[in-house]
C-alpha cells in the first residue's frame, strides 16, 4: 500500500513545480499600502491593475467611515451563530429586500462568500435524477458544486449555443428516463477572457426546452446594464434568469454574496443551502458595509461611468496598438501574447521592476501551452495617465519579448528545472 503523500512528494503539479522560482513574486505576491490605482510592491510604487475594486468603493471615504462606525457598534463577532439559529437580524433581511428590488427579482438571500454559496446553491438546486448543462469555461466554484452532483452533468463548447442545444437534446432524453429535471449554467461575464455570457441566446432555448436557468455575474454586477444590475440587464433577459448570483467582492470591494429569485425559490433554498445552514452568518460589520456599497452603487452613477471611461480607454488603446484582447465585452481586459511560462515570469518580471506595472499572470494549465495572458483590471480609481504609461509599458515588453530577449533571460530558469 501506498503512502498517501507519495504522490505529493513526487508531483507537485503543473503550477506547484515552479513554486521556489514563483512563489512570493509572481504568486502569492504582497501588494502594500491603500487599495487605489497605484500601491507598493516589494516597496516599489506600481501601477495595481489586478485589483477587483471596479467602482473604487474599497478606499473610498464614505465607505471607510461606515465600515469603522460598524466595526466600533457590532465589533467582528455580531451576530454569532448561522442565520437558522442566532445569526439572523434586521438588517440582514433589509439588504436582501435591497438586493431583490436591485436585480428586480422577488427575494434575495445573503451568503458569506462568493465560492461556497455558488457550490452550495448547485448541490440545493439538483437532485440525483437532474442533469446539469454548463459552459466549459465556467469559474471553478460552478464545477465544485457541479462535481458535487450524483446525477449526469454536460458541458457545451464556451458560449457556443450550437453544442449547448446538442447538449440540451442528450439532457432532454435523458430526464424523461430519469424523471429530473434540467438545470443550464453559465456566467454573465467569464472572469478571465471578459467576454458576457450569451444570456440571451441560452434564454431563448427556453421556449423549446424545459429547463431553468442560474447565473453566475460576479463581474457583471455593477459594471454592466442600465442600473449597473448587471448582464441580464443588460442583454434585457433579467427576468428569464431563474436564479441570479453574485458577489459582493468586485463591483462592492467586500465580504460575502447573493442569490435572487422568486420568493418561493429563495424560500427553498434558505432551508436547504448547506454552507449557510451550517456556517455563521455574515457579520454585521460586513452587513451595514454592503448596504452602505449598495447605495452608492444606485446613487452615483458616475462611479460606473468613470469606470467604462477607462475601460474605453485601455481596450481602444491597446488595440490601436495591435495587442490580441480576443472577444472581450466587459471591464475585464485580457493581453494574449506567446511564449513559455519561463518567458513569461522574465516578462511580467521587467514590467513590475522596470515599467512599474502589475497586473495578473495567466498560463498553462489555465490556458493552452505556449500562450501567456496578462489580465488587466481596470477600475474606476484609474487614470487616463495611468493607461498611457501602461500602453507604453506594453509596446515595451511586445519588443522584448518578440526579440528573444525573455527567452535568453529565461534559459536558466530552464535549465535548473531540466526543462
Amino acid at each position: 500500500m501506498k503512502d498517501l503523500f507519495e504522490k505529493i512528494y513526487k508531483d507537485k503539479g503543473p503550477l506547484g513545480k515552479w513554486a521556489s522560482q514563483a512563489e512570493g513574486y509572481f504568486v502569492f505576491p504582497k501588494l502594500e499600502g491603500q487599495i487605489s490605482n497605484r500601491m507598493k510592491f516589494q516597496g516599489k510604487e506600481v501601477i495595481t491593475w489586478s485589483i477587483n475594486d471596479y467602482l473604487g468603493l474599497a478606499n473610498h471615504p464614505e465607505i471607510r467611515k461606515v465600515d469603522g462606525e460598524a466595526g466600533v457598534e457590532y465589533g467582528s463577532a455580531y451576530p454569532m451563530g448561522a442565520r437558522m439559529m442566532s445569526g439572523h437580524t434586521d438588517l440582514h433581511e433589509l439588504l436582501q429586500k435591497e438586493l431583490a428590488e436591485f436585480v428586480n427579482k422577488e427575494a434575495a438571500y445573503l451568503l458569506n462568500f462568493g465560492y461556497q454559496g455558488m457550490v452550495s446553491t448547485i448541490d440545493a438546486l439538483v437532485s440525483k435524477d437532474d442533469i446539469i448543462v454548463y459552459d466549459v469555461d465556467a469559474h471553478a466554484c460552478i464545477i465544485d458544486g457541479v462535481r458535487l452532483h450524483m446525477g449526469k452533468r454536460f458541458t457545451y463548447k464556451h458560449n457556443d449555443v450550437e453544442s449547448l442545444e446538442k447538449n440540451l437534446e442528450r439532457a432532454t432524453k435523458m430526464a424523461e428516463q430519469t424523471g429530473g429535471g434540467i438545470l443550464v449554467i453559465s456566467e454573465g461575464v467569464f472572469g478571465m477572457r471578459g467576454e458576457q455570457g450569451k444570456l440571451k441566446e441560452i434564454a431563448a432555448l427556453k421556449k423549446k426546452y424545459n429547463f431553468r436557468f442560474l447565473v453566475d455575474d460576479a463581474h457583471g454586477f455593477g459594471t454592466l446594464g442600465k442600473t449597473g444590475a448587471g448582464a441580464g440587464e443588460e442583454q434585457g433577459v433579467q427576468d428569464d434568469i431563474d436564479v441570479y448570483f453574485a458577489t459582493f467582492a468586485k463591483s462592492m470591494a467586500g465580504t460575502g454574496a447573493f442569490i435572487a429569485a422568486d420568493q418561493e425559490i429563495i424560500d427553498y433554498l434558505k432551508y436547504n443551502l448547506r454552507s449557510q445552514m451550517f456556517a455563521k452568518s455574515l457579520q454585521m460589520q460586513l452587513v451595514v458595509g454592503a448596504r452602505k456599497r449598495l447605495e452608492m452603487l444606485k446613487t452615483m452613477p458616475e462611479l460606473k461611468d468613470k469606470l467604462w471611461e477607462n475601460v474605453n480607454a485601455l481596450q481602444s488603446g491597446l488595440k490601436e496598438r495591435g495587442f490580441d484582447i480576443g472577444t472581450t465585452q466587459s471591464c475585464v481586459t485580457p493581453v494574449y501574447l506567446k511564449g513559455s511560462i519561463p518567458e513569461a515570469m522574465a516578462l511580467v518580471k521587467d514590467l513590475r521592476e522596470n515599467y512599474g506595472i502589475f497586473c495578473s499572470i495567466v498560463v498553462y494549465p489555465v490556458i493552452p501551452k505556449g500562450l501567456i495572458l496578462l489580465r488587466l483590471i481596470p477600475t474606476a480609481t484609474h487614470t487616463l495617465e495611468d493607461v498611457r504609461v501602461t500602453l507604453d509599458a506594453f509596446d515595451g515588453i511586445r519588443e522584448r519579448l518578440e526579440n528573444g530577449t525573455y527567452k535568453r533571460l529565461s534559459a536558466g530558469v530552464v535549465a535548473a528545472m531540466g526543462e
